[in-house]
């Protein structure tokens, strides 16, 4: 019997260690717990088709960009138990996790698991809502298949930065622009993206959105069409003639009469 085999047949055995969730704070991210859905920011649930991230299934994020790898796993703090885990990311900056709004003290954390990866995500599945990995090499679609029959048991998400076999969704910026750099000056003051989600069932089409990822405040939202500083200024009416008349009329002009004057 293989070490992975039977590391699986173990998990198999024993009753998650995460409780089931069977109640939810108000609000959306509530809502999307009643659905089976681990709850994502707003700004990602036009981008999703479900609004959320369906409990026991894996995301990949193409390319394993950092800062949609963390927006997707920030809304993990709505649920219940509210837990997550890094993987095999040991260049992960805990000051962007908590600053897109991940709990840093219901954050596990293995940065080099080595080729035991598969073994940690199957123990940690049944412990949190939510793990976040890269594994050290490609994924052999037998390994993925029996992580999948894991996490359908726990109900836990697996957001993978790079490919992964059986993917239910892939996500991905398609483009993206750095603000707030001058010529050999400044500080970086956000990033926009285009978020583009295509996978299996109702996202087969794709799904794109474009977003402040982060915006200068550190936060995910979308990117307005036009700024608030361009929306043209609402115009006053202008004053019909008879009212600009009588409001002439109301005062003295000693140099001539008023109907000398030119109304315009």
């Amino acid at each position: 019997m293989s070490v992975f085999e039977s590391v699986f047949e173990s998990i198999a055995e024993r009753p998650p260690l995460r409780p089931v969730v069977s109640a939810a704070a108000p609000g959306e991210g509530a809502q999307a717990v009643g659905r089976g859905l681990v709850p994502v920011v707003p700004a990602l649930r036009e981008v999703l088709p479900d609004g959320g991230l369906r409990r026991g299934t894996a995301v990949s994020v193409a390319g394993g960009d950092a800062g949609l790898l963390l927006a997707l796993a920030a809304g993990v703090r709505e649920t219940e138990g509210g837990w997550a885990a890094a993987v095999g990311l040991p260049d992960l900056g805990l000051a962007a996790a908590e600053g897109y709004g991940l709990d840093l003290r219901r954050l596990l954390v293995a940065d080099d698991p080595g080729p035991h990866w598969a073994e940690v995500v199957s123990v940690l599945a049944g412990a949190v809502e939510l793990i976040m990995l890269r594994p050290d090499g490609p994924v052999p679609p037998k390994l993925a298949a029996r992580l999948a029959a894991v996490l359908r048991r726990s109900g836990c998400v697996l957001l993978v930065a790079g490919p992964w076999p059986g993917a239910v969704l892939r996500l991905g910026v398609r483009s993206g622009r750095w603000f707030g750099l001058g010529d050999g000056h400044g500080q970086l003051a956000g990033r926009q993206v285009e978020v583009v989600a295509e996978g299996r069932g109702s996202a087969v089409r794709g799904r794109t959105a474009r977003l402040w990822l982060p915006d200068e405040h550190g936060a995910v939202r979308p990117v307005q069409e036009r700024p608030a500083q361009e929306r043209p200024v609402q115009e006053r009416p202008a004053l019909e003639r008879p009212v600009l008349v009588e409001a002439l009329e109301a005062f003295e002009v000693a140099e001539a009469p008023l109907d000398r004057m030119a109304v315009v």
